[in-house]
């Protein structure tokens, strides 16, 4: 656990539980308690908690930016980004001198080893979609690429970048419909299942559309699976119930964190101080299973502290379909324990596999398809496998 302020977490209840936060520091709304940071599967990385998409009014944000990386290092975040919008040459987006601030905001926020902060920004098109892109010496606008197709173009062009279907779904394009670009595939490292309070899974369902998941995995994008604030207010970092992602590094740094996003090693939750970590046939997730098709053993480590002893949680194991991910295994277990199950997987079927974890007496605000099993309150998605023979 990080020293101080800076390594506490925010612990409320669950949606339709009695159990709030309690034992908090003289004076700060922030609690004492959260799941421990090593994995109780693997070795050689430490789980960071990281808020990757947030915004000021560099763009359409209420706060300054000056004050949101102590917002969120106070909040309990290891890892922080400020991503306002780029739109239409500056017009209610990121200028080149904004831009500019912002990298010095967060050199000047960035501690080795104790907290990484992070300049990004957010490609914004009101009919394709919105797309979170960090690690890149400048920005592209709507005037620099107006689709999916120039955008990844210019991605492309800059090798160290690492970018992000945000909200995936949310805009009619989706991405030209997750249209697959192989020139990117390595550096679109992330999907958003979580932005704000919202589980992404069902999104667009109830009017005819797949599954923002089913249809960008389909498609052939390797993303992991994450999730953020989308903060556009003044309280940065202080939201029970908001997005966030948990990544494995090896320690804390721009350099490590951007290893782990590449990697793969990243967890979707909205539950603050969650720990979530899974090996499916010994294969981290984010991984790819060399198999073509057997009995597959995955090992599940969910913890979100003593505040949750005895909570009773499930495991769905999501699979490849048309509209709504096929649910091919449902596993009970209780937080802080290690589940172990064996589920028969064939390339066949689809290639790739997703865990998502939730609580059974909560409902999904966002259901999908009547009597499926992911209608209830999800907690966390690991990053999928892929079946690779």
């Amino acid at each position: 656990m990080l020293a101080g302020v800076g390594g506490l977490l925010m612990l409320a209840a669950m949606p339709g539980t009695a159990r709030a936060a309690h034992a908090t520091m003289a004076g700060s709304s922030v609690p004492l308690v959260a799941a421990a940071r090593s994995s109780k599967l693997t070795q050689g990385t430490t789980l960071v908690h990281a808020d990757m998409h947030n915004h000021t009014v560099m763009s359409d944000g209420d706060g300054s930016a000056d004050a949101a990386f102590a917002s969120m290092r106070e909040a309990g975040l290891d890892v922080a980004a400020l991503t306002d919008h780029t739109t239409l040459f500056a017009i209610e987006g990121l200028s080149s001198g904004e831009w500019n601030t912002q990298g010095q905001l967060a050199d000047a926020a960035n501690d080795l080893g104790m907290f990484t902060a992070l300049r990004g920004f957010e490609w914004s098109s009101p009919t394709h979609g919105h797309v979170n892109i960090w690690n890149t010496g400048d920005f592209a606008d709507l005037g620099r690429a107006g689709s999916p197709g120039s955008l990844y173009s210019w991605l492309a062009d800059r090798p160290a970048g690492v970018a992000s279907f945000n909200h995936p779904g949310r805009e009619e394009g989706r991405f030209n419909d997750f249209a697959f670009n192989s020139s990117v595939l390595n550096q679109m490292v992330g999907l958003e299942m979580f932005n704000r309070t919202d589980d992404y899974l069902f999104e667009g369902w109830s009017s005819g559309v797949t599954s923002p998941l089913v249809a960008c995995l389909n498609a052939g994008w390797r993303p992991g699976l994450t999730g953020v604030t989308d903060e556009h207010g003044t309280t940065w970092g202080f939201h029970e119930g908001k997005g966030r992602s948990g990544l494995w590094v090896t320690e804390n740094t721009r350099t490590a964190v951007f290893e782990a996003m590449l990697a793969r090693r990243s967890f979707a939750t909205r539950v603050s101080g969650l720990r979530v970590d899974a090996t499916a046939g010994g294969v981290r997730m984010g991984s790819s299973i060399p198999l073509a098709s057997g009995d597959v053993r995955f090992l599940v480590d969910v913890d979100r502290g003593p505040d949750w002893d005895g909570k009773a949680l499930t495991i769905q194991v999501l699979r490849p379909d048309t509209s709504a991910p096929s649910v091919v295994d449902v596993i009970e277990t209780v937080n802080g324990t290690v589940a172990d199950f064996t589920v028969p997987l064939d390339v066949s079927d689809g290639d790739w596999v997703v865990l998502r974890i939730s609580d059974p007496t909560v409902a999904n605000g966002t259901p999908g398809p009547d009597g499926h099993p992911c209608n209830d309150f999800g907690v966390a998605y690991t990053s999928p496998w892929w079946l690779q023979p």
